[in-house]
């Protein structure tokens, strides 16, 4: 296929371009570059098959040739990020979802918009099932980011109805991996950076909360799979094995072998206290699940991070890691 890619340079992003090389695609990748790095596409450039262009999705666009799918991750998705750039937040989620919503249906191709489990607010059912309406303050300091992607999956299933164009959309949950940028405010990034450098583990509240944590590449196949389906979903995207964010910490200090301590402060406003998929509606309609385990994926990254070879992993450490976990 001929997949046009907005906001192709970011973490996720990049992520998908290599994957649809890989497997013979055509890429057209498209990034204002206001999140994302050229430098994370930068070994792309001398396949024939991809094509990068700097290019704002909330102005008109338009690429050359047929295109037979249109993957939309363009935005800002990180706390700092949306914060740093509310307006332009909402402008990719409205405008920008709808000029890649054109593209789309002027030339026939399947439209898969990369939405957010953050469209379940701070949710009141546990785990999360893509019927639930969520549970979001449409004022708060968050809402930049969490109304413009309720209005993206609005939008994007108005075409559908109205305008017949091919549209699916995931809610992706957290996901980590290589190529997440240092302080983009992820709670992986902030944890293996501030490990790494020896530096206190920053965590907001008590640590109860929950999250769920999916490596890049198990991720990156669901979105793989959405593209080949024609599924108008949504579908939810993410790992169901939950875990607080204190443990978190505590594999992060356990696999850096770091000396850093944990620091508490206040939790944010509206953070989520638990966040966690119901994926059902992946395993039957996309035939997809997670397989990489936290562990693994987290020794991956922190290689990254680190610029080295994954670490061997200290077996009595993650031993009393488990424990935690099991108690």
């Amino acid at each position: 296929m001929k997949v046009v890619v907005t906001g192709g340079g970011g973490f996720l992003g990049s992520h998908l371009c290599e994957a649809l090389l890989r497997r013979g695609d055509t890429v057209w990748c498209l990034d204002n570059f206001s999140t994302g790095k050229p430098a994370n596409v930068a070994h792309l450039i001398g396949d024939p098959r991809f094509r990068l262009g700097r290019a704002d999705v909330t102005a008109a666009f338009d690429v050359s040739g047929p295109v037979d799918a249109v993957a939309h991750l363009a935005s800002p998705a990180s706390p700092p990020d949306y914060h740093r750039l509310p307006l332009e937040t909402l402008s990719v989620g409205s405008r920008g979802t709808e000029n890649a919503l054109r593209l789309a249906q002027r030339h026939g191709a399947r439209f898969v918009l990369a939405s957010t489990s953050e469209a379940y607010g701070d949710p009141a059912v546990h785990p999360q099932p893509e019927d639930y309406w969520g549970n979001v303050n449409p004022v708060g300091p968050r809402s930049v980011y969490d109304e413009a992607k309720r209005y993206a999956e609005a939008l994007s299933m108005a075409y559908r109805r109205s305008l017949d164009v091919d549209v699916g959309i995931l809610r992706i949950f957290n996901t980590y991996g290589p190529r997440m940028r240092p302080h983009d405010g992820r709670v992986v990034s902030t944890f293996v950076r501030q490990a790494l450098a020896g530096h206190p583990l920053t965590l907001y509240g008590d640590g109860s909360q929950t999250r769920s944590f999916c490596y890049v590449d198990d991720l990156v196949r669901g979105i793989v799979a959405m593209l080949d389906s024609t599924h108008s979903g949504p579908v939810n995207l993410g790992n169901p094995s939950e875990r607080t964010v204190r443990q978190l910490a505590e594999l992060v200090l356990c696999l850096t072998g770091s000396p850093s301590r944990i620091e508490h402060r206040p939790l944010p406003v509206d953070d989520p206290t638990r966040r966690c998929p119901v994926i059902t509606r992946a395993r039957e309609e996309l035939r997809w699940a997670p397989v990489i385990p936290l562990e693994e994926g987290l020794r991956n990254t922190v290689a990254w991070f680190a610029g080295r070879c994954p670490p061997p992993l200290d077996g009595a450490s993650y031993r009393a890691f488990q424990e935690s976990v099991e108690a």
